[in-house]
């Protein structure tokens, strides 16, 4: 008889917040669940553009089958977070301290904003935007990719005594950066390749077909 302890426990879907100079892991955000789906879609980064000139259809043409880079690629799914599922873990706050995590993937901190404003108030004329640390996302070994956070709604939907909340349900969506998005060189940009190859090597075991299937037995 199969015992409980001999089925294996599927592997956790998350996030890795990722310091971009190290490469060493700040925080890892596994998902309490897996989503059950997942949404995808890529655009082609297709070469081309017109213009008034009299040779534009000309080199439209030319470049139909060329790509400027890699497709630009987005995710979105929908995540869970339920206190009332781990009753073995204490929770004071709720699902305050999940959702803070999660939220965090989109603001700077407050130490990064007094820093900001500190160099505003002593007459710095130009101040760079805030760097956010390096985000992955990973579905499986065969899915790590570095992405920003683009999507983010949460719906709250049980609270304990205190209004603090124990259940929601968080709607993500994220884009997946790619060496179009990255400067060369950078840790994020590495991962993308590495991302880029493991699709080609998992295109390369799927079976070819066959003109004949296509009914085009006798050539193109």
């Amino acid at each position: 008889m199969t015992r409980y302890a001999d089925i294996p426990k599927p592997i956790r879907s998350g996030i890795v917040v990722v310091d971009p100079e190290r490469g060493t892991p700040q925080r890892i955000i596994v998902l309490q669940f897996n989503p059950d789906t997942l949404e995808r879609s890529l655009a082609p980064q297709a070469a081309g553009g017109g213009g008034d000139s009299g040779g534009a259809e000309w080199r439209d043409r030319n470049e139909a089958l060329r790509l400027k880079g890699p497709a630009q690629e987005t995710w979105k799914f929908t995540a869970e977070i339920d206190a009332t599922d781990q009753f073995d873990v204490a929770a004071p706050d709720g699902i305050h301290p999940e959702l803070a995590t999660l939220e965090m993937l989109v603001h700077p901190t407050s130490a990064q904003l007094r820093e900001a404003s500190r160099l505003t108030k002593k007459g710095t004329i130009e101040i760079s935007p805030i760097e956010m640390p390096l985000t992955l996302f990973t579905w499986g070994s065969k899915r790590v990719m570095p992405v920003r956070l683009t999507e983010l709604s949460i719906n709250e939907s049980a609270f304990d005594v205190n209004l603090n909340p124990i259940r929601a349900s968080l709607g993500i969506g994220m884009k997946v950066l790619s060496v179009s998005d990255l400067p060369a060189g950078h840790r994020g940009a590495d991962l993308y390749l590495a991302h880029l190859a493991q699709k080609e090597r998992l295109a390369r075991t799927a079976r070819g077909g066959r003109l004949a299937e296509l009914g085009l037995g006798r050539g193109l």
